[in-house]
């Protein structure tokens, strides 16, 4: 069975950056979006197949069973930066790298009235009150997600944030009563980082505060693995304290991705059973 489908429209777009687009929706069916603890909540949001004519309302159950494949809408997945039921606003934040994509053109392009059609939503992670610690990783994909973690951290508990954008000036502020340390990391400086080392040598060379760490980390999953190895391995994080994740890989679009970390899911797992039985 399908997710929940909530339908909404477009009620304003601001640019944040050069390449960060706001959308914030609403509209009748925001009342019957769930509300939940997860500061990752993500949506999957619906991009209709053109020339395809669905069901009103839409109902994914029906397109699953009557429709070929090739005819589902796509579907990409956002992080919800911030639900507002007294407002009657959700706000997504949608990285813009000009006319590739399918997403990105798309909230470059949206305007007040326009369908905005979500599954979901899901999430695990939320920053935990007891935690000596925090630390939050990613890049822009992730830094939605980072900067909803960060208002909830608690009052004075120290949090540092690493984040890569593509450039200066594509920074935003983050808003947190934590005792916030944030490092800005700038792909471009680093010949466009194709082998998603910055992250993961900044993360390397941090001096970890003492205590109980609860780390959050998602981006592109090349850096993500090697962040959750040296995590797991090398400070020894628990598994319990480690949200991790890849939300993208570079040259993949959004459904071969999601076939390929089903299979490394599973390696991942394979390789944790047999280190047990070691």
């Amino acid at each position: 069975m399908a997710r929940p489908l909530t339908e909404l429209e477009v009620l304003r777009t601001e640019r944040l950056s050069a390449h960060m687009i706001r959308i914030v929706a609403g509209g009748a069916g925001l009342a019957r979006f769930p509300d939940t603890e997860f500061t990752d909540r993500y949506v999957k949001i619906l991009f209709p197949q053109p020339g395809v004519e669905y069901p009103e309302p839409l109902d994914m159950d029906v397109v699953h069973s009557d429709f070929p494949r090739e005819q589902w809408p796509a579907q990409r997945t956002y992080t919800v930066r911030a639900l507002d039921h007294a407002a009657g606003e959700l706000t997504i934040d949608f990285v813009h790298h000009g006319d590739s994509g399918l997403a990105g053109p798309w909230a470059a392009s949206a305007k007040p009235g326009d369908r905005l059609r979500l599954l979901g939503p899901g999430g695990a992670y939320a920053p935990a009150p007891e935690a000596d610690w925090h630390l939050l990783v990613g890049d822009e994909a992730a830094l939605p997600a980072i900067a909803a973690a960060l208002e909830k951290v608690p009052a004075g508990v120290p949090a540092v944030a690493v984040v890569q954008v593509g450039a200066s000036g594509e920074e935003q502020h983050l808003e947190s009563a934590a005792q916030l340390d944030v490092r800005w990391l700038y792909r471009d400086a680093a010949g466009g980082d194709p082998d998603g080392t910055q992250l993961v040598d900044e993360v390397r060379s941090l001096e970890f505060l003492p205590g109980r760490v609860h780390a959050f980390v998602h981006g592109e999953a090349a850096a993500v693995r090697e962040l959750r190895r040296h995590l797991l391995h090398d400070r020894e994080v628990g598994r319990d304290d480690l949200s991790v994740s890849g939300y993208w890989r570079r040259g993949h679009a959004d459904e071969e991705f999601r076939r390929l970390k089903a299979a490394e899911r599973e390696r991942e797992q394979a390789e944790e059973r047999a280190a047990a039985r070691a």
